[in-house]
């Protein structure tokens, strides 16, 4: 299964240039965060026209459940290209944000976890996806965006958006928040997952999937999987730095775990 996810923001104007470079890396799995009601249908088509025909948005299912919706106007899609079958997503405070779907035997997550501008939702969903994977068996990928961690050093060790620049932790989130976030990167590894990234390229390269104008970013969007073998993976920053997003997909080719 090659499978990319990726943070499309919302570009409407370029979402073509988008469908076109996903098509150049024949994926079997797409999965997109930020999608919009208005995006949705072109996405739809031009997923189709990229060999993905099947497809669903989290907008299709969450939207009545969208209050407040001042700040709440993206969605989460899967697209395949073959049937999928829609699962139950993992249950987090804005149902909007995550979607599942079984392709093949296993079982796709994807999520869009609000960053810490909406305060402790942010940790709330961290929280929950780990508890709603924790409860589940079977192959199984959990991808998208997470807005954490803040910082990977080399030895692996991981600093929250609870800590500041210095790594001091803020009063006003405090340890619940640094669990939250922790309990996803690298807490994944601790129910079974492995960082597809950092499982291919260990942590001699920073790989920042968010960068700021001025330099310096973060590496936001991940695939972790469970029950499968990571065989490759890989950021296209080129698709960022030529303005098609301001994050960068992460591809990643996984195979069934033998046994």
């Amino acid at each position: 299964m090659r499978l990319i996810t990726w943070n499309v923001n919302r570009r409407v104007s370029v979402l073509d240039a988008q469908a076109a470079a996903l098509a150049t890396r024949a994926p079997d799995v797409v999965a997109l965060q930020e999608v919009t009601s208005r995006s949705w249908p072109l996405w739809r088509g031009a997923l189709a026209d990229a060999g993905l025909p099947h497809a669903i948005c989290s907008l299709d299912t969450a939207h009545a459940a969208r209050t407040p919706a001042t700040r709440r106007r993206t969605g989460v899609a899967i697209a395949t290209c073959e049937p999928l079958e829609p699962v139950e997503p993992i249950p987090v405070p804005w149902p909007e944000t995550t979607l599942a779907a079984g392709i093949g035997g296993t079982v796709v997550h994807t999520a869009h976890v609000p960053n810490a501008a909406n305060g402790w939702i942010k940790p709330h969903t961290l929280a929950a996806l780990r508890v709603g994977l924790g409860e589940r068996t079977g192959p199984r990928v959990l991808c998208g965006d997470f807005n954490t961690p803040r910082r990977e050093s080399p030895d692996g060790s991981v600093i929250s958006f609870a800590r500041d620049s210095r790594g001091r932790l803020r009063p006003e989130r405090g340890e619940p928040w640094d669990a939250a976030e922790l309990g996803i990167v690298p807490g994944l590894r601790e129910l079974g997952f492995a960082d597809a990234f950092r499982a291919v390229h260990g942590y001699a390269q920073r790989e920042p999937s968010w960068v700021w104008r001025h330099g310096g970013g973060w590496r936001l969007d991940h695939v972790f999987a469970a029950g499968l073998v990571v065989h490759d993976a890989v950021y296209h920053h080129a698709w960022r730095e030529g303005g098609l997003s301001d994050h960068s997909p992460l591809e990643a080719d996984l195979r069934r775990a033998r046994g």
